[in-house]
Parts: structure tokens; sequence; C-alpha cells
């Protein structure tokens, strides 16, 4: 007998086993593995390439896990040049209102001992701390014999670096008004974390890895490349979920999360549910402005040990991403 492919041996019902209800809606099996893309520059335009190559059958593509049109050739994304586009001033202004409005709380130091938290620092007494660098604040007593309070050097430990995954829905239910908000979540988020690892991830029946984890781009080029990508193609949460596990892998768990954007209406592929298991915390954003699948949003933010917040509109996004990020 021959024996199941990956994508067959995750497609297979898995609400058996784990006691989770049957999805709402029953998800199109994939025929293949769904592509992971990631843009690239060019003298045509910023295009999207394939990150490996693609199973097809003899023949011709496999049909199921992309949209039309979509081969094992760059699957062209933009007609003009970055610098000939720029990006829907309404998304702009969305992007600048939410990032008005951000109030992200910082991780708190680290005030125990273990490693791995943090690095050590010395820097001058603030009233925090009472690990004093004996050699450092030797140096500067002999600079000034009546020293003031900041002449005393002390040892703290830096504040944790926090490793965030976004996973974005550009599919065709969040085409529109939905995919704008999507967007300027995108843009707010990526200039109120530059001092994290940030990973960007949009996806539908396939994926886009916008940004890897520990490579950093200006929010604003993050922004434009996110609206170039057209709303198309099923809905495959389970494939951006798998990502960020891969992008988090060998990041400690202590201050790291993934954020999932979407309606959660999944149509293709295997049950995500299954996916959230490997993740240290899953937070959901829930676009509620037209179909969605709250059942599964919940189910996804229970199992991912994290919260669910519901987005009507791109206000909700500022203080619902707020809440995720309080302690």
């Amino acid at each position: 007998m021959e024996a199941d492919s990956p994508v067959q041996r995750r497609s297979q019902d898995p609400d058996r086993r784990s006691g989770l209800k049957p999805l709402r809606r029953k998800p199109k099996e994939l025929d293949s593995d769904p592509t992971l893309f990631q843009p690239t520059g060019g003298s045509g335009g910023m295009v999207l390439s394939s990150a490996g190559p693609r199973r097809d059958r003899p023949g011709g593509p496999e049909q199921g896990s992309t949209a039309p049109g979509v081969t094992d050739e760059p699957a062209e994304l933009l007609a003009e040049t970055p610098q000939e586009e720029r990006v829907d001033a309404e998304t702009l202004r969305r992007a600048q209102e939410i990032a008005a409005q951000l109030a992200v709380a910082r991780p708190p130091r680290d005030a125990s001992a273990r490693r791995g938290l943090g690095d050590i620092t010395t820097v001058p007494y603030r009233g925090t701390s009472a690990d004093i660098d004996m050699d450092a604040t030797v140096e500067a007593l002999v600079a000034n014999p009546v020293p003031e309070p900041e002449d005393i050097v002390v040892r703290e430990r830096l504040r944790t670096r926090r490793s965030v995954v976004l996973a974005i829905d550009v599919s065709g239910s969040m085409r529109g008004e939905r995919v704008r908000t999507a967007a300027a979540t995108v843009g707010a988020l990526a200039a109120e974390l530059v001092r994290d690892d940030l990973a960007v991830i949009a996806f539908w029946s396939d994926a886009a890895l916008l940004l890897p984890m520990g490579e950093h781009v200006e929010a604003r080029t993050l922004l434009e490349t996110l609206v170039r990508i057209p709303a198309r193609g099923l809905t495959n949460v389970a494939f951006p979920l798998e990502l960020a596990q891969q992008q988090l892998s060998g990041v400690s768990s202590a201050d790291s999360r993934v954020l999932l954007l979407s309606d959660c209406v999944h149509n293709a592929g295997p049950d995500p549910r299954t996916a959230v298991g490997g993740l240290p915390r899953l937070d959901v954003l829930l676009d509620t402005s037209g179909e969605q699948d709250p059942d599964l949003a919940r189910d996804l933010a229970q199992l991912g040990r994290g919260r669910l917040e519901l987005l009507r509109g791109y206000r909700d996004v500022a203080p619902a991403v707020s809440r995720l990020f309080s302690p």
C-alpha cells in the first residue's frame, strides 16, 4: 500500500482523537503542500518567489492549494516598481491612527538571576538596583570624591526582547475594507515593535514570509509590500501557524507569541487547531465585520493559551492589541 503524503496525513480528521468539536465547515483537502513565497526585488518590480520547489504532477501544476494561475514560476506581485506605487492613502491614514493609539506595554525588567532572559549591563544608579558594580563605581569616585547618586554604577538586567510573529489573512474573504484594516495593523505594530524581533506572514491558501525573524525593515516598507498582495484564494489558517512555529524555533518562550489577524473562515487544508500545540502563545484578532468563524477563533486562542479580541473595524485594533500585550 502506498504511504500517505504529508498533506494527506495532516488532512485526516483529528476531531475524534482530540475531543474537539468538528469544524463549522469542511475545509478543502489540498492536493499538494502549500507554497511559501518570499518577496524579492527585480527590474520588473516586486515579485513573490517560491521559497521551495512545488511537487507538481506530470502534465501541469497541482490544483487546490493555490489560487488559479500560480505555478512553479515566480508570481508577479506588482506591475510597477515600489518607487512608482504608493500606499493607499486610506490605509496609511488608518495605520497612523492605530499607531497613535497603541499602548503596547514593554516587557518588565527581569529581576531573577535566571540565564537567557536578558543581558546584564552597567548603568547609573536610578534607585532600582542593589547590585553595585564596585570596579566601575570606584573609578567614578576617584574622579569625583563627592559623588552624586548617578556616580554609583549598578548592574541591571536588560528588558526581555520579545519575539512576535504576525500572521495576517489576505485571502479572498478578507478583501476590501478588511484587508485595509489588516495592512494598517501590520504597519502600526511594526513601528511599535521596532525594538523587538518581529516576523510577518501574509497568508491565503499559500503564504508569503514578508519579514523573517531577526531581520529588520522600515514599517513603511513592510506596509507597502503588504498592500500590494491582492486578496485572493482560499483560507488556510494551519499553514501560517506551522510557519510561525518554524520562525520561533530556538527562541525562548519566556516572551514570544503569535498574533493571528483573520476572519478564521478556514476552508482549505488541515484543521489549524492541530498546529497550535507547538506555539508558546497564540492571540487571535477576529475580524467580525463580515463572514467569520468565532468558534474556531475561540478554540485557537484557548488552545494557544492566549486571548481572543473582536474587531468590528480598524478603530478597535489599538485597544485590542493593547489589551493583548497588557500583563
